[in-house]
């Protein structure tokens, strides 16, 4: 745990089971510490890039209309029409357009609307989704009895960035799972295996794995970052939209450090 806060890692869980009343009150007590301090470290981080998109969105906006309105009012002009400057005007309209575009998506992180959330049967869920994409191999783990507490728009959008992405990475198998979480913070293990049956369940994790290719190490800690991307043509907002979609209802969603067995890249969307 010392090791865990030094590098500013609050997700850690110490083990309860097997120890006496008062030193498994202690052990819950620093485990619900550690998960409210991890939210509470992703809200403000979240919050941080918020009003620095503000900003910058707004700087942006402010410069790019009057760009694009001059040059739609000169390609509006007979005069221009046929001559050299239309390429050029049709060049600088174009991409003004476009850059108005795409930092216009950035909005969708500071104007989400409050979330509605309910009593959802994961999979069923599932299974709404998974007709999307159906030319990928998918592979279902999760039990009917599995309901959690979310907005299904937003549960939606999350899961459809996870895929879209994948896809995109030349994924072509996608294995989704549900992960229990005992109240002594026992946890049901990535292969399947119950590591420890005693305690009631009270927390889960749903697993989104895929083949394609790997996130590169040297930007794991940035992907949920507002504007970076390893695409050539990303915006960068799916996954930072996701991470806030999850932080706003109390979750979260974390790329794994070790993947499951037989994928390349395993997402936890927490609950």
């Amino acid at each position: 745990m010392r090791e865990a806060i030094k590098n500013h890692d609050f997700t850690f869980h110490l083990p309860t089971h097997g120890l006496l009343f008062g030193e498994r009150a202690m052990q819950e007590a620093l485990n619900s510490f550690g998960e409210e301090i991890a939210k509470q470290v992703t809200m403000n981080e979240i919050e941080s890039w918020e009003k620095l998109t503000r900003v910058l969105t707004h700087e942006i906006m402010n410069a790019l209309a009057p760009i694009n309105s001059i040059s739609q009012a000169y390609l509006s002009d007979p005069s221009i029409k046929g001559t050299d400057l239309e390429e050029g005007l049709q060049a600088i309209h174009h991409t003004g357009i476009s850059l108005t575009s795409f930092v216009d998506s950035y909005r969708k992180l500071t104007q989400l609307q409050a979330p509605s959330p309910e009593n959802v049967s994961l999979a069923d869920f599932i299974a709404t989704v998974r007709p999307l994409y159906s030319g990928m191999q998918w592979t279902i783990s999760i039990p009917e009895t599995v309901v959690v507490f979310t907005d299904i728009n937003f549960l939606r959008q999350v899961l459809v960035n996870l895929i879209k992405n994948a896809v995109e990475a030349c994924a072509t198998k996608i294995d989704i799972r549900w992960m229990t979480i005992n109240r002594d913070n026992a946890v049901k293990g990535i292969d399947g295996r119950s590591k420890d049956h005693t305690g009631t369940v009270s927390k889960g994790k749903l697993l989104v794995s895929n083949n394609g290719t790997p996130v590169p190490a040297d930007v794991r800690s940035e992907i949920f970052i507002p504007f970076f991307t390893t695409k050539h043509r990303g915006s960068g907002i799916g996954l930072p939209l996701s991470k806030k979609i999850m932080a706003i209802q109390g979750g979260d969603i974390m790329l794994a450090d070790i993947p499951l067995s037989g994928y390349i890249t395993t997402f936890v969307i927490v609950f």
